[in-house]
């Protein structure tokens, strides 16, 4: 088992297994997915954080886009942390900057579909 965590950590963005562990991987006739859950790791915090207790947090999955895998469409499911302080009224998360701005697509993927201008016809199958 841990070298198939080992070869599913090396296909994926480098850093992520910094933050996050691998929940499971899914094969379809359609999808290869892999969902990873973010390290129950609060953040550093700034001043307004400090010093107060965690009063809730709550897991939030994003799919994003990625590479295909033997035919099949590539998706990263990050199931994200966010921390709920006592006395602030926002939500901490981490910024973690893996998607093209404005969509969910993986960034060294979004490259890769720049050099065909965006045609993925007969990617999927």
């Amino acid at each position: 088992m841990e070298k198939e965590q080992e070869l599913l950590w090396d296909m994926l963005p480098d850093g992520l297994s910094e933050y996050f562990d691998i929940e499971l991987h899914e094969k379809t006739e359609k999808y290869f997915r892999i969902t990873l859950i973010e390290k129950n790791i609060v953040p550093n915090l700034s001043k307004e954080y400090q010093g107060k207790p965690i009063i809730n947090t709550v897991i939030k999955p994003i799919t994003i886009d990625y590479f295909p895998i033997k035919g099949r469409k590539g998706e990263l499911v990050l199931k994200r942390r966010s921390w709920k302080f006592e006395g602030v009224d926002k939500w901490l998360k981490r910024e973690i900057d893996i998607c093209v701005s404005g969509t969910k697509l993986e960034k060294e993927f979004a490259d890769f579909l720049k050099e065909f201008d965006g045609d993925t016809t007969g990617m999927y199958q």
